[in-house]
């Protein structure tokens, strides 16, 4: 079966490669990528065209996805797990991209005094993850974060981060940590870290990091996500510890690879 599935690989690696001026420009202007070795590039495209092989990105209501477009996302997926492995992102197939912002409604049972309460709730996304559906983008946000406009956001980053935070089940700010980590530093560099962002939030300070992160601990792990590849400097000089367990878990360190901004 190894043999079986290391042709396989090889015969997509060979029939279906990423055209070499596409995956030159998006190297070149995406920000995301800057500090890459020239092997750690060749290991990126290999993986975005095992993903574009083996899942299928489609446009909605008219978006056309252009050969482009399918490999600028698939790259930015990718490179969360550039030292994982694609298995990482088994048991789903689809990434659905919408123009821009789109809207979901949902009903919420909130049970008070034996009665449920239902509510009716819409909200505007630019991104979303089903533990073992699709994700869900705004192209528009996509193609903005490819700018580095605002660095510390990335949809697609936060999007594919949460997938694998549900890994080990629903989504909870603590995706399967490897042999040798050790859950409870994780859990005490998180924990603590989520309750000062908190508290920043609570008493309108100006918070570290995005403040959506303050919502829930598996949005903390989202965000801390998007600045750990988009603006590593500011993530390590807020939290610290947060970070570090980062670099163990993606077995990456972008603050080693890439130039400090503005923090």
């Amino acid at each position: 079966m190894k043999w079986f599935e290391h042709q396989r690989i090889r015969y997509t690696l060979e029939h279906y490669p990423i055209p070499r001026e596409v995956w030159k420009t998006l190297m070149r202007e995406a920000d995301i990528f800057n500090g890459l070795s020239a092997v750690e590039r060749a290991h990126l495209r290999e993986l975005t065209t095992l993903f574009l092989h083996r899942k299928d990105i489609i446009g909605v209501q008219g978006l056309t996805v252009s050969p482009e477009m399918a490999v600028s996302v698939a790259a930015q997926a990718c490179l969360l797990i550039l030292r994982l492995g694609l298995d990482y992102y088994d048991g789903w197939v689809e990434v659905v991209i919408y123009p821009g912002a789109f809207r979901v409604a949902r009903d919420t049972t909130v049970t008070a005094d034996a009665i449920g309460l239902v509510s009716h709730q819409e909200q505007i996304l630019s991104g979303e993850s089903w533990s073992r559906g699709p994700v869900i983008l705004s192209w528009d946000d996509v193609a903005a974060d490819l700018t580095a406009t605002h660095p510390g956001h990335n949809v697609v980053a936060h999007e594919f981060a949460h997938k694998l935070d549900m890994l080990n089940g629903s989504a909870n700010g603590m995706p399967p940590l490897y042999v040798g980590m050790v859950r409870e530093h994780w859990t005490t560099a998180f924990s603590e870290a989520f309750a000062h962002l908190q508290q920043q939030v609570a008493h309108q300070h100006h918070p570290g990091i995005n403040a959506y992160g303050a919502t829930a601990p598996a949005e903390f792990f989202a965000v801390a996500s998007e600045y750990f590849f988009t603006h590593p400097h500011k993530l390590r000089q807020q939290f610290p510890a947060v970070y570090a367990q980062l670099v163990l878990f993606y077995r990456q360190d972008p603050a080693s690879r890439r130039k400090p901004l503005h923090c």
